[in-house]
């Protein structure tokens, strides 16, 4: 018999549904009344940004504001403070150091006066100290290299750190912090062997700090691929020098090879947290147990990948990172705050990868609301044993719960419900739920829109940032038999409040 074209259509369309899995439904309880630990926001304390010189310019202390407005952010990292283009250090015809504190203190000033402190990062080596110059592979050509002489490299750390102590009071820049160098484990330092050399910078500079006042606090190894630490505190404790933090970085598309030894595939969504156990044992297990870990770099992704730090992704993929790494460290700093950056060069299109929570032209991305959100957990942490949510009680007693349906960025993933029970909230609770994905708040989803211009016209530049804006919370008058259901697409991160 002939069939009409409707009638295939529609037995077309019922043999895909029922060829397709239904979506997991998921189940968990949250009481509201159990006892809680202390939740820091580690993860939105400091950021991490593009070099020292570009904290000049009128768009990086915009987005500055913007994030700190959202997140309360109280330290923001960079490299390059001794760069050339800083202005800071010069010899003269007779080879005697000629200091200039002018695009230093504009540098820092901008800071203090945008409400956050710096994290200062020393480096990298100025031209006139440098023992070679042999530069480093990035745009703005950084020097890797190790000094001429460690005691003058001692002296430029002194004088650097004792101006910053006339010129704001010891009293503020003791809430500092001091690090030494950047990843000298790999590309960043040209010393040989890289290890012995970099201890031998790392104590010139220690003690140069601490002689401009033992309030400063310094610390390392800041090394990539959660390396060292360990070895800088044996180090440290044998020589008897200063170390009041240890700090480490590590990616998500980090390999198990160099962070771990290892030829394991570990998967993006565990890979930080698989790092910051490790180092967390190592420390509980040293001759200095209590030290602050500090991860002054971190983020999905070290590579320039659209799909992860541009688009929605990056929400489920910070939720789950922050419930694997609380109470593991002391602080985490994303890497960044904002795509006013270029180690790469000039930026070329406002979607490209960038590490920043807000594109080229002030446009949020979707991982801008995501911290928006996760900002408005509670201090303290509810018991949750299950891989797709986080519960938080705030001092009010409401409740903050975060849920998401994470999938790998190269994966489309399928759609996830949700059925949250909530125990002792009171029978009248006012619920509001706020959601990041695809459609709500991801201004990549616009740009791919309107396809995908390299430079939008101003008017674009509007749309984009009117796309990026979070829809209102959805209002839920009260819970339903006690219980709150959620239908998630895949890269979704949602929030939950539970309200008096």
């Amino acid at each position: 018999m002939k069939r009409s074209a409707a009638t295939l259509a529609l037995l077309t369309s019922g043999a895909l549904l029922l060829s397709q899995q239904p979506p997991p439904r998921l189940e968990a309880t949250v009481n509201a009344q159990a006892a809680a630990r202390p939740f820091p926001h580690f993860w939105e304390r400091m950021f991490g940004s593009g070099r020292a010189i570009l904290s000049l310019r009128d768009s990086y202390r915009r987005d500055l504001r913007a994030v700190r407005d959202i997140t309360g952010f109280s330290y923001v990292r960079f490299h390059a403070i001794f760069h050339d283009e800083t202005g800071l250090y010069q010899k003269d015809g007779e080879e005697h150091p000629v200091y200039n504190f002018s695009y230093i203190d504009q540098i820092y000033d901008g800071l203090l006066e945008n409400g956050v402190r710096p994290f200062v990062e020393l480096s990298f080596m100025p031209r006139a100290l440098s023992a070679t110059q042999n530069l480093h592979a990035f745009w703005y050509k950084p020097l890797p290299n190790p000094p001429k002489s460690y005691d003058e490299w001692g002296d430029l750390v002194y004088n650097f750190t004792r101006h910053l102590v006339e010129r704001y009071g010891v009293d503020e820049v003791a809430n500092w912090y001091f690090e030494v160098w950047n990843e000298p484990n790999i590309d960043f330092w040209a010393g040989e062997p890289r290890q012995s050399t970099y201890f031998e910078l790392y104590d010139a500079a220690a003690a140069a700090v601490k002689r401009a006042s033992p309030r400063l606090r310094i610390g390392g190894p800041a090394t990539a691929q959660a390396a060292w630490v360990d070895a800088m505190i044996a180090h440290a404790d044998k020589a008897h020098v200063p170390l009041d933090f240890v700090s480490t970085h590590v990616y998500g598309n980090d390999s198990a090879e160099d962070v771990f030894g290892t030829h394991e595939k570990i998967p993006r969504s565990d890979m930080v947290a698989r790092a910051v156990r490790k180092v967390h044992d190592q420390v509980s297990q040293s001759a200095h147990p209590d030290l602050p870990i500090i991860w002054s770099e971190y983020n999905a992704s070290y590579k320039n990948e659209v799909d992860v730090t541009d688009a929605p992704f990056l929400g489920p993929w910070l939720a789950n990172t922050i419930r694997l790494c609380d109470g593991l460290q002391t602080m985490m700093s994303y890497w960044t705050f904002s795509d006013v950056f270029e180690e790469q060069g000039v930026v070329k299109t406002p979607f490209y990868g960038g590490y920043g929570l807000i594109a080229a032209d002030g446009i949020p991305k979707a991982a801008f609301n995501d911290f928006a959100m996760l900002h408005q957990l509670g201090e303290e942490r509810l018991p949750l044993d299950v891989p797709w949510a986080l519960a938080t009680r705030r001092r009010d007693g409401s409740l903050a719960i975060a849920a998401w349906n994470y999938a790998p960025p190269e994966e489309a993933g399928q759609p996830m419900d949700a059925h949250l029970t909530i125990q002792g909230a009171g029978a009248f609770a006012h619920v509001r739920i706020q959601v990041v994905d695809r459609d709500h708040g991801s201004s990549l989803t616009a740009w791919e829109a309107m396809g995908r211009p390299s430079f939008p016209t101003r008017e674009q530049i509007q749309h984009l940032r009117d796309a990026a804006t979070i829809p209102p919370p959805r209002e839920l008058q009260t819970l339903s038999r006690g219980s709150i259901d959620l239908h998630l697409q895949p890269h979704s991160l949602a929030l939950i409040e539970v309200l008096h």
